[in-house]
């Protein structure tokens, strides 16, 4: 592996967003000395918390997986996750409904969602589960430390026994053709490949090794931190504050100074200059090329994920049907993805995640009130409306938004509104995402592990990147996987001469510990990235 040539004592961190927090706290534990520079005034960016009225809104990701990925930043400086944040496992994971007015409720517990398949769909396509399972959970344990949690410097490391086993998996076939085999019920199959989306590609067209992020969603477990997300990288910006990091709030960066192929310092919008040996930058893509003042030349210009439209709502009333997220899907399904990454016309049949987080943690509204996030993906401004038509379309989608909710159940939903928040690709845009969307670089076969913009930048050799526009990709575990492999371009797995941190302690599962946990109470934001 590839690791940044010389002195590496002080490095500053460029963004405090997961991946920043993560890639700060193993940077400290291998006894680096760390400045994070962060533009806004606390943890955060690409997502985060905001009050609106009396209610508390994570503004970014609601579903936390994989949460021993956080646990393990924390342990870098003999911290525990359970110490800072307070989990609760969401059972079901989601609740599905249909178009023809069925539902299901998604378990991760193998032998719960065997019976709900089994009540659901009957007997055959139970068993198809049980196997659709052990598929999903060979597919993750050939990827996840081969193909996901590395350094890639060049394709040649897909040259590996793992590469068969995933060959022979399937994992190069089509998503959607593969969960296909295991089970036949349509309505089952996009409980199974709708993660797609996250990956900013159709079923038909993903690559089945994107699979892993259903093993996510339905196999490890999903998760909810009391005081919302947001609580986690507020706990891992307190722990590395604990540890020895320098934060720098409201704090812009502006410049790299550089000398020899070296970046010596990063100027900020104040004026101050801040000495480093390494920079990891884990702003916006676009943000960090223009940093370093050059883009990568590739053979073919970056294809961005979808975006997303998401009304904040705060409402006097709730909806039984409802469970803490609820997928809600349309009866199109193909040409939903058409239009959401060919056309680029708005979903006509949308498909919909509704949140309402207010199902484990109603302190996150006033006394008696309720929280719900609605997101409907929608084309990013390179193939669909500009960002600016954003700025008369979004309150008239809004309301369409509003309409499609009360024809699927959520009677009185418009009426129920008390505060509300709307954000669309305008948004999105403004805080500095590349084609409107929040999700960044898609993953189609061009983008993925070796393909994908790395994290060395070439003609700097001290400079590394993170975030979710480079490896391993977006969502929260990865980009917590993706500040560990920054800091490890970095280290190189070797302590630098400043000063030892005491020795990383074992901590308990986070699954038993959390349950206890003390949460912290200091303010904080999230971030994706």
């Amino acid at each position: 592996m590839r690791t940044v040539p010389g002195p590496t004592d002080h490095v500053v961190v460029v963004g405090a967003g997961l991946s920043g927090l993560a890639c700060a706290l193993h940077l400290l534990g291998s006894g680096r000395r760390v400045t994070v520079v962060e533009r806004n005034a606390g943890p955060g960016g690409r997502a985060g918390h905001v009050r609106m009225g009396g209610f508390e809104v994570d503004t970014g990701p609601t579903v936390l997986t994989m949460p021993h990925l956080a646990d393990e930043a924390f342990a870098a400086v003999g911290d525990s996750l359970a110490r800072h944040v307070e989990l609760t496992p969401l059972h079901p994971a989601y609740r599905a409904s249909f178009a023809d007015g069925t539902s299901l409720d998604v378990h991760t517990d193998g032998e719960a969602m065997e019976s709900a398949v089994r009540e659901f769909a009957g007997p055959a396509e139970a068993a198809g589960y049980r196997e659709l399972r052990t598929w999903l959970e060979r597919l993750y344990r050939a990827q996840m430390r081969r193909f996901i949690d590395t350094n890639f410097d060049s394709p040649f490391q897909l040259l590996h026994p793992d590469l068969a086993r995933l060959a022979a998996l399937g994992g190069f076939g089509r998503l959607d053709r593969r969960i296909g085999r295991f089970i036949s019920d349509p309505r089952l199959r996009r409980v199974f490949s709708f993660q797609a989306l996250y990956a900013g590609v159709t079923p038909a067209r993903a690559l089945a090794a994107y699979a892993v992020i259903a093993y996510m969603d339905t196999v490890a477990g999903v998760w909810f931190p009391k005081n919302g997300i947001h609580a986690l990288p507020r706990g891992m910006a307190n722990a590395a504050a604990g540890a020895g990091a320098d934060f720098r709030w409201s704090a812009e960066a502006t410049s790299l100074e550089r000398s020899g192929g070296r970046v010596r310092a990063v100027h900020l919008a104040s004026g101050e200059r801040i000495a480093c040996d390494a920079v990891v930058l884990t702003c916006e893509l676009s943000t960090a090329h223009r940093l370093v003042g050059r883009t990568p030349r590739r053979p073919v210009g970056l294809r961005h994920s979808p975006s997303a439209v998401v009304l904040h709502a705060g409402t006097d009333r709730t909806w039984p049907g409802l469970a803490h997220h609820t997928l809600s899907f349309g009866t199109a399904w193909e040409s939903t993805f058409d239009e959401l990454t060919r056309s680029g016309t708005l979903m006509s049949d949308p498909s919909l995640l509704i949140t309402r987080p207010t199902t484990h943690d109603p302190a996150l509204a006033p006394p008696g009130k309720h929280l719900h996030y609605v997101l409907a993906p929608c084309p990013n401004t390179d193939v669909g409306p500009s960002a600016e038509a954003w700025r008369d379309l979004g309150p008239r989608y809004r309301d369409s938004l509003v309409a499609e909710l009360e024809r699927r159940g959520l009677d009185g939903f418009a009426d129920s509104v008390q505060e509300e928040m709307l954000v669309t690709p305008l948004d999105w845009t403004a805080q500095g995402h590349a084609a409107g969307t929040p999700f960044s670089v898609s993953h189609t076969f061009a983008q993925t592990g070796p393909f994908r913009p790395r994290n060395l930048v070439r003609g700097l050799e001290n400079v590394v990147l993170a975030g979710c526009g480079t490896t391993p990709g977006v969502g929260v575990p990865t980009v917590l996987i993706s500040g560990k492999l920054a800091a490890a371009r970095v280290t190189g797995g070797v302590r630098g001469s400043g000063p030892r941190l005491r020795p990383v302690q074992r901590v308990r599962p986070v699954q038993r510990a959390a349950r206890t946990a003390a949460v912290s109470t200091e303010e904080g934001v999230h971030d994706a990235s």
